[in-house]
């Protein structure tokens, strides 16, 4: 009963909402393994848009977003509208600050570059950039619901803790995070946090299914809330805190200039102007995109979402992976994410096709700012 309401649960909100305001993947290990030039074409799961703009700064030839969330889309073109109209202030004071009074000007502006299907969405969640109510768009979609609902919990409930998450963010050493942390930890993880975390709902907001909670659950002590503690300990003690714009969106509601997404930063901002026209958007599930493309592919970021279909849509699994392969160039580099400790999600038709490389991953993921996934894979299609 449970595992059917959190399964009904998760397609009721991934099929109404948007669900991901910020990417939940580091672009900085993602370029380092994927090694983008001038002649690379990449097919990435759009998910909020933050990483494929970033991929623009290795100037490949072209960025193939596919989400089958049309609202995910809908945010990396206003995203990209914004960067077309060169003006970066406008872009940062939606998505570097998360909110501003001028919002309904900026929209009007930006409003005619948009396809018309995000145009009706933002035309109904242009509020969100609004700096009254929860005062910013990182507040706002269901991941940012929960990161809303939890730090204003967490606040309330324990004073001081607040103060002390915020020293944390400006922490100048691995010693001064950890002892910080130490002084953190005790105060979150009470019961009511290990119990929240462990609610079909609140995972379903953070866009996590079941098949995922139940790899952990499997493959670590303690099941997730133990996961969770001790991933989060991991990320906020061993990875410098400085350039962690991951976790101090969702703690502050906003970016900083020095700690911000590549795209934000007033440096690379004519770069993608330039390279904005790149980038393009597709609704619809991987493997619709690839059977209607013509274009061979050296590059495939696909985040974490096989974990997903391996448990629930094997047999589209297997077609993806067909397409895949039958897409990609000799030599193509599959980024892939999961939430286990290792890639038997993947066919085994497929993986006759594949030389897996961890020997680049393995290093690498130790030093990833997000720190929630079990693992990630790159492969090299033979």
């Amino acid at each position: 009963m449970r595992d059917a309401l959190h399964d009904k649960l998760f397609e009721l909100i991934h099929g109404r909402r948007l669900i991901y305001n910020a990417c939940w993947e580091d672009p900085a290990l993602d370029r380092r393994l994927l090694g983008l030039d001038a002649s690379s074409e990449v097919v990435v799961i759009t998910s909020a848009g933050c990483n494929a703009l970033d991929y623009l700064l290795d100037g490949p030839r072209a960025v193939c977003c596919v989400d089958v969330n049309f609202r995910q889309n809908a945010l990396l073109e206003l995203k990209r509208a914004l960067i077309a109209t060169g003006r970066h202030d406008w872009l940062w004071s939606l998505f570097g600050q998360g909110a501003d009074a001028g919002h309904k000007a900026i929209y009007a502006a930006v409003r005619p570059r948009l396809p018309g299907y995000a145009q009706e969405f933002w035309d109904a969640k242009i509020g969100w950039f609004s700096p009254s109510g929860r005062g910013s768009f990182y507040w706002r979609a269901a991941a940012g619901d929960v990161a809303w609902g939890v730090s204003r919990i967490l606040w309330r409930l324990k004073p001081g803790l607040r103060a002390l998450a915020l020293e944390l963010l400006e922490a100048k050493s691995e010693a001064e995070q950890t002892a910080i942390y130490d002084r953190i930890e005790p105060r979150l993880w009470d019961p009511l946090l290990s119990f929240a975390v462990r609610q079909p709902f609140v995972m379903a907001l953070l866009g996590v299914p079941r098949p995922q909670i139940e790899i952990i659950r499997r493959e670590h002590p303690g099941g997730l809330a133990s996961f969770v503690r001790d991933r989060l300990r991991h990320v906020l003690t061993r990875v410098p805190i400085g350039q962690n714009y991951f976790w101090r969106v969702y703690l502050t509601g906003s970016y900083s200039p020095g700690c911000c997404p590549n795209y934000l930063k007033p440096e690379h901002f004519e770069t993608l102007r330039e390279r904005v026209d790149a980038l393009s958007a597709f609704t619809g599930t991987l493997s619709g995109f690839l059977a209607s493309s013509r274009r061979r592919f050296s590059h495939f970021v696909l985040l974490d979402h096989q974990d997903w279909m391996a448990r629930h849509r094997p047999h589209d699994l297997r077609e993806e992976w067909r397409l895949i392969l039958a897409w990609a160039r000799p030599g193509a580099r599959v980024l892939m994410r999961s939430a286990g400790s290792d890639a038997g999600f993947i066919p085994a038709e497929a993986r006759t096709r594949l030389a897996f490389r961890p020997e680049l991953t393995g290093p690498l993921h130790e030093a990833d700012r997000v720190g929630t996934y079990g693992s990630q894979h790159l492969a090299v299609v033979g």
